[in-house]
This record gives structure tokens, sequence and C-alpha cells, in this order.
């Protein structure tokens, strides 16, 4: 239901063949569609604040000494395959266009709970569920980095930031990257490994700064992080309906909250949701109408069964549950 609410959204403006608009009721903000940072920043933003402020009894800070910072081995036992599957969710997903950090580790952390045999203790700092989406969240930067270098694809706005980096130095990423440039291309892939090198240098040291944020009282807190997020969405386009549009949405992911539906299908519907469109559109464009175009080849076939079978597995699990 999310993922079809986040498709909706997404269609949202004028369609991309014919330039025929949708759903904007006229408005010129609706036009050039939902722009994801307005949607994110109120469904994972002021939905996160207006949750908060709900809940807010009076709630201290843990006081405890900053020592013995590195993991234990209990830990370390814990979290080991936490830690693979968020690796191979992180990675995987980050080759997808449109993924997305963001979404990566709401699904790594999804998949870490649903995965784990005691699930209600998700939520209270859990070793596996930080393991796994922080490992997730490291392992997506690298696989977001294989469609760049390798084709020339940004799989989301921070690798398209680079690829625009890279054509302004006049280097074109795709298929000859690495045989024109070895240099740039194995320093981009030293830089990997020293920039999290240096992360933990610097983080560690750096973690009682952190805690004293958490001590700032919750009635200045909150009105400063709405008013940042008001200032990052005007700063955009200097649009005022932006700001309405993620208030809008604020309130409706509080709603969804409330009601326990997830917000990750969303915001991953809404940004494949006009990639999926162009797509669909072209092919059937190209098959004159006929839908048996997607299985005039065998990768394409191979991967509407599997998609089929899933569904089914799914549809099937879901009943067996109810019967019990």
């Amino acid at each position: 239901m999310m993922a079809t609410l986040g498709i909706f959204v997404s269609l949202i403006g004028k369609e991309s063949f014919t330039g025929f608009s949708r759903f904007t009721l006229g408005s010129i903000t609706l036009s050039d569609g939902m722009g994801l940072i307005p949607v994110a920043m109120g469904m994972f933003g002021i939905a996160e604040v207006l949750t908060n402020i709900e809940s807010m009894a009076k709630q201290e800070v843990f006081k405890t000494d900053l020592h013995h910072l590195l993991p234990t081995w209990k830990d370390w036992l814990a979290s080991r395959w936490a830690i693979i599957r968020g690796t191979l969710v992180g990675f995987f997903l980050g080759i997808l266009p449109g993924a997305g950090v963001v979404v990566t580790t709401f699904f790594a952390y999804w998949l870490e709970k649903r995965l784990s045999k005691h699930p209600e203790k998700f939520g209270t700092g859990v070793i596996e569920g930080v393991a796994s989406p922080e490992t997730a969240n490291n392992a997506s930067t690298a696989g977001s980095m294989i469609p760049l270098l390798a084709l020339g694809v940004p799989a989301n706005p921070t690798m398209a930031m680079l690829l625009g980096a890279f054509i302004i130095q006049g280097i074109q990423p795709g298929p000859f990257f690495i045989t024109q440039h070895p240099n740039l291309f194995w320093g981009t892939i030293a830089s990997m490994y020293l920039g999290n090198i240096m992360l933990v240098i610097l983080n560690l040291p750096l973690i009682g700064i952190w805690v004293r944020i958490l001590k700032i009282p919750y009635s200045l807190l909150f009105p400063l992080i709405i008013l940042f997020c008001l200032i990052g969405v005007y700063s955009l386009n200097n649009n005022v309906y932006e700001i309405l549009i993620m208030i809008l949405f604020g309130f409706l992911g509080y709603i969804l909250r409330k009601m326990e539906y997830p917000l990750a299908p969303f915001l991953l519907a809404m940004v494949l949701g006009p990639m999926m469109e162009t797509s669909f559109r072209q092919s059937m464009a190209i098959g004159q109408g006929n839908p048996a175009i997607f299985f005039q080849r065998t990768f394409s076939t191979v991967l509407l069964i599997s998609v089929f079978i899933v569904l089914l597995i799914s549809f099937l699990l879901s009943l067996k549950r109810r019967s019990r």
C-alpha cells in the first residue's frame, strides 16, 4: 500500500511523453512534480518531531562513562550475521538507481528485524539493529560507485554531483574510464579506505560532543529542527509552496506512523516511479502496445518470473500466518 501511494505521488505533474498535466489541481508548483526533498523532510523530519512531541515525557540522557567504545567479542559474535546481511543488502541496493542511502538503511533494518529471533528488542539499542543498517549505509556508497564508474550512470543525487565534477574536469565515466584514467580510478578506491580510517580516528574522540547535543532541552531542539527544515526546503527553489508540501507530508507521515505503516517503501517507490513509468512507456511504444515485448528477452522473462514467485511465496506465507 505504501509503495502504491509512493508511485501515485511520483506521477503528479507533467507526463513525460505527452506533457499532459496530472493531479496538479492547476498548480504551477505541482506541474513540475512533487519534489523528493520536501516530501522526504516532511515524512522523516517533521513527522519524527511530531511523534516525539506527542510522547514528550521528561527524558534524560543515559549517564555513563565514555570508555570501551570498541565492540566487545560478544558484540562481534551477536552482530556477525547482521554485518554480513547489511553489507550484501547495502551493496546490491546501492547499485540500483534511485535507491539511495535512506532506503538502503531502512530496508536493512527491516530485514534484520524480520529475521531476528527477538524482534521485540529492536528499537532498544540491540546491537543487530545498529550493525546492519550502519553496515548497509557504508556498503551502499561503494555499490553506487559501480554504475557511475563502469557505465557513467549515477545511482543517486550524490553520484550525480560526482558525475558533474568529472565532466567539468573533462573526464567521462564509462566503460573506458579504468583504462583511460587508471590513476583516478584507483585513487578513488583508495580514498574510500582512507576516508573510513579517518572517520574512525575523528569520531571516537568526538563522541563526548555528540552526547552533549542530546542534552539540549526538547523545547529548544524541536523548534530548531523545524526551522532548519523550513530553511532547507525554501532554499532549494525559493518557493513557499514547497514548504506547504513539506508540512502536509509531515502530518501525513505522522498519521502513517501512528497507524504503523512503513515509510521507506513510500520513499523508494516515489524515487523509482518516474523511471519505471518512462521505461514502461518506451517499451510499450517499441512493442506497439503489445505487452509480450517484456517476455521476448530471456533476462527479462527470468526477472518477471522471479518477481511473480516472490509475490506468490509472500502471499502464501501471509495466508499461513493468518490460519495460525
